[in-house]
């Protein structure tokens, strides 16, 4: 069942621990799914999880663990000796998540649980995945399968299935391999329904070959999409040769999708490094100051660009009071098309769109909007009886500024991702400040001719 802890349950859970009452403790989360503990005890102290993790028996310890925040995963870790690691986690979950709690070791600590562990080909799994390079399909794979093959028949099958399903916690597909084990197809459950009667069937004449596959150092956004784009749970990893050796699980994908919008939302704030609050304060000011300092120069650039204009201030000081509105005008737009561009990329929805086509619609949509907010804020102004000069001069800079910025927040982008550089960089400060530079700029200027031609 699934439980929140309320505060007075979480400060009773301390009671029990200070108090050292065990029996309570494992009483009180004993129906508890592992992720209900695991959020439970993302609330303790560090020496309160420990306490509390402790007393959790092998099974649940390791699925607890999984989910843990990371952070405190680490910390977890460290308390235990290599054999717990080996015996009390890695033995009692699947490959991928044993791979990703032994990357969290030191290499010294590595070797040594791996070599603590008891069944050797859970230990040859494992280390075949370390040596997969992060972000890719080969990391992100379990290597427990459920596999019959093409020269096999049904009442075969039905034998072997029986056997691998015991090492596999949930068999979303039966895949079907040739005599190189290469992969040749999965075997459909109704087909083998069906076909169970008549035990000289053979695998191969009722498999489906349109098996939807990726490579091993396919980049994990490119599972992502194909997950999405042919709608299936789980896809078939194969190496080079069309091997198959692994699959990827739907809920490693929502894993990943949720690393990667969180790193998006992080990057887009200008947070150059992935952080959390319970990350040193060293930590989190490395990942925000560059962005900041970056922001900072920006800053100093438009100081500048105003100094220049300083004569045309004098000659209206009015000028000044619509400064932030071109300013922040022109961040908006910007933003707001980097944001869609963003998106797109990362849904895969733009496809192979090139540059051309893309600056073409976007700069309609501009085009559009920077006539009703141009036409909009000439007629506020008007009514206001503002003078001819700032009236013209506003409506115009608010009319380029708004066109320029959704230019810049569609290049940069997809420039960016031409580069292979994280395209959710261009949503944050970067064209922020960019377009702050340049809208300062451009009013002035267009002041500046306004200003000498109708006066």
């Amino acid at each position: 069942m699934s439980v929140e802890f309320t505060r007075p349950q979480l400060d009773a859970l301390r009671a029990d621990v200070a108090q050292g009452r065990d029996s309570a403790i494992q009483a009180l989360l004993a129906d508890l799914h592992p992720a209900d503990v695991g959020a439970v005890i993302d609330q303790l102290q560090l020496d309160e999880a420990v306490y509390v993790y402790r007393l959790l028996d092998s099974e649940m310890a390791a699925e607890v663990l999984l989910e843990l925040h990371e952070g405190l995963r680490e910390d977890l870790l460290a308390s235990l000796t290599s054999r717990e690691i080996a015996e009390d986690v890695l033995e009692h979950i699947s490959s991928d998540d044993a791979a990703d709690v032994v990357a969290d070791l030191s290499e010294d600590k590595q070797r040594e649980v791996i070599a603590l562990l008891d069944d050797p080909e859970h230990r040859e799994d494992i280390e075949e995945l370390l040596t997969y390079a992060e972000g890719t399909a080969g990391a992100l794979m379990a290597k427990e399968l459920v596999i019959v093959r093409t020269d096999w028949t049904v009442a075969r099958a039905i034998v072997e299935m029986r056997r691998q399903a015991k090492e596999v916690d949930h068999v979303y597909t039966i895949y079907v391999v040739d005599k190189d084990d290469r992969l040749s197809g999965i075997l459909p459950l109704k087909e083998l329904l069906f076909s169970a009667e008549s035990t000289r069937t053979l695998i191969e004449h009722i498999a489906r070959t349109d098996a939807v596959s990726v490579n091993t150092d396919t980049d994990v956004e490119e599972v992502v999409n194909r997950m999405k784009k042919y709608d299936v749970v789980v896809l078939p990893v194969v190496d080079g040769k069309g091997t198959l050796v692994g699959r990827i699980t739907f809920d490693d994908v929502m894993d990943v999708m949720s690393e990667e919008a969180t790193e998006d939302y992080q990057l887009a704030s200008g947070i150059s490094e992935d952080v959390d609050a319970t990350d040193s304060p060293i930590v989190q000011v490395r990942a925000r100051l560059p962005w900041l300092l970056i922001g900072l120069a920006g800053g100093i650039i438009t100081s500048r660009i105003i100094a220049q204009y300083e004569d045309q201030l004098r000659i209206d000081p009015t000028m000044a009071f619509f400064m932030p509105l071109i300013a922040a005008t022109a961040g908006n737009v910007g933003v707001q098309s980097s944001a869609i561009v963003v998106q797109g990329l990362a849904s895969g929805g733009m496809g192979d769109m090139r540059i051309a086509p893309r600056m073409w619609k976007e700069l309609r949509v501009a085009l559009l909007t920077a006539l009703v907010c141009g036409f909009s804020i000439f007629t506020i102004n008007f009514a206001l009886d503002q003078s001819q000069a700032l009236t013209y001069t506003v409506s115009i800079a608010l009319f380029t500024v708004i066109l320029t910025a959704a230019m810049f927040g569609t290049v940069i982008p997809l420039l960016m991702d031409r580069l292979k550089v994280d395209p959710a960089l261009a949503t944050g400060p970067f064209v922020t400040t960019l377009n702050d530079i340049f809208g300062v700029l451009t009013y002035f200027t267009v002041g500046h001719v306004m200003y000498h031609f109708l006066n």
